[in-house]
């Protein structure tokens, strides 16, 4: 199969990914220092392993291997983009969440940020710049020591469930950017499992056994793929031809890298006539995710919002940086 259309894809994750790795070129990278521009929460640079892998789709003609972090503001950044290719596209490819493993502690000091306080003002910036609702005082207020526990409850949903798991990310993430909770703590971890309607019993006792292994196993495996940073999405049809979006990208990037492996794709139109049957599908959104679904502008997004919270069919939920609109 022929993916010459999305070449220029390619050469712009190549060229983003070098670029923000000449920029952060410290000996220690900072992983909390997320480059809105290139969109990208970077790690520590590492070798990559001479392991082979293929990714292979077992259900859909592409399947996608997206590798984040619950703590990545990066890929809050992107749940627009990644919401409305899932509407549009979701009949043809399978997304697999692994986790990355953004800060495993505090025991470096580079890129300006060497304590929780530091990251605070940059996740202000992040907001502005993504259009989506962050409040960076959790930094200030209970700040994370790491994110690996997230990342390890994450694993443990997903022994119960993929979808949930993912409901469940989503969860974590408003609790983390809208809250200030401190999603490192158990007490907010089985909170957001209980919303999820994930078994919190079962959670807890995988949390302490498998899903620790399962964490493992996945940053083995993106030590393999060369992962480097987050948002990362391997897009993959299973007969060798693979292709990689890294970091925050307009829609038609994650589209075209579909449409690439899989040019068969119909997209779905998604016409919600009622503008509240959007909310069935996804419980909570922000205007600006409202509004990259629907191809309008972030300005008409607020305003239909905005109308439906006067008239009473919505919660709002108001932080410094921005609006969480969901259905009563």
């Amino acid at each position: 199969m022929k993916i010459l259309p999305l070449l220029l894809i390619l050469i712009c994750s190549i060229s983003c990914q070098s670029q923000t790795n000449i920029k952060m070129s410290q000996e220690k990278t900072n992983p909390l220092l997320c480059d809105p521009v290139a969109g990208t929460c970077e790690m520590p640079s590492g070798e990559k392993s001479n392991e082979n892998v293929t990714i292979k789709s077992e259900n859909k003609p592409v399947k996608i291997v997206y590798y984040t972090d619950p703590i990545c503001s990066s890929c809050w950044g992107i749940e627009p983009q990644l919401r409305k290719l899932k509407l549009e596209y979701g009949d043809y490819f399978e997304i697999e969440y692994r986790m990355g493993g953004l800060l495993p502690d505090w025991s470096y000091n580079s890129g300006g940020i060497s304590k929780p306080s530091d990251v605070a003002h940059h996740w202000d910036e992040a907001s502005l710049h993504y259009d989506m609702p962050i409040d960076g005082a959790v930094w200030l207020e209970d700040p994370l020591d790491s994110s690996y526990p997230s990342c390890i409850a994450m694993k443990a949903a997903q022994i119960q469930s993929d979808d949930k798991a993912v409901k469940f990310m989503r969860i974590l993430r408003e609790k983390l950017y809208l809250e200030k909770k401190n999603i490192a703590k158990w007490e907010n971890i089985a909170e957001a499992a209980k919303l999820t309607g994930l078994n919190v019993q079962k959670l807890k006792t995988d949390y302490e056994g498998d899903a620790k292994r399962l964490f493992e196993t996945d940053l083995k495996l993106g030590k393999s793929l060369g992962v480097r940073g987050f948002p990362t999405l391997f897009f993959s049809d299973g007969n060798n031809n693979q292709l990689t979006v890294y970091g925050s990208k307009p829609f038609a990037a994650y589209e075209n890298a579909l449409l690439a492996l899989f040019p068969d794709a119909k997209k779905k139109n998604n016409l919600f006539a009622n503008p509240l049957s959007l909310f069935t599908i996804y419980p909570t959104l922000a205007a600006k995710e409202y509004a990259v679904i629907l191809d309008i502008t972030t300005l008409q997004a607020k305003d239909i919002l905005e109308k439906l919270s006067k008239e009473g069919k919505l919660n709002k939920k108001t932080i410094k940086n921005g609006c969480l609109y969901s259905i009563k």
